[in-house]
């Protein structure tokens, strides 16, 4: 007996897997673009972040002290200043003591 909707021919196997597989490769690009996406957003704002973070503690230093700090490693001892190491290098060249230093912070995931 024969059902209405029924056209008489089965799903083919190799179509439903060839289907399946396709929709899984889909559904995976679609999540590791979106988890690169918010990777790149996140090591982009903790820059930001650590940028902002030294320029305030040299601001700090110059209102409190009425000088610019002579080094990066005076920040760090005096100012509690904190950032991974490994990840990011900073380059500090300080023009004066009355001089706002030079800063360029450079993420070493990026630059390798």
């Amino acid at each position: 007996m024969k059902h209405r909707f029924e056209t008489g021919k089965q799903p083919s196997l190799l179509r439903n897997l060839i289907l399946s597989a396709g929709l899984f490769f889909l559904i995976a690009g679609i999540f590791l673009y979106g988890v690169t996406a918010v990777s790149q957003k996140s090591s982009a704002l903790e820059e930001r972040t650590l940028q902002q973070a030294v320029r305030r503690d040299i601001v700090r230093c110059y209102a409190l002290e009425g000088r610019y700090p002579e080094s990066l490693e005076y920040l760090k001892e005096n100012y509690g200043l904190h950032y991974n190491e490994d990840r990011f290098f900073i380059d500090y060249h300080a023009i004066g003591s009355n001089l706002m230093p030079d800063v360029t912070i450079i993420d070493r995931r990026a630059a390798s």
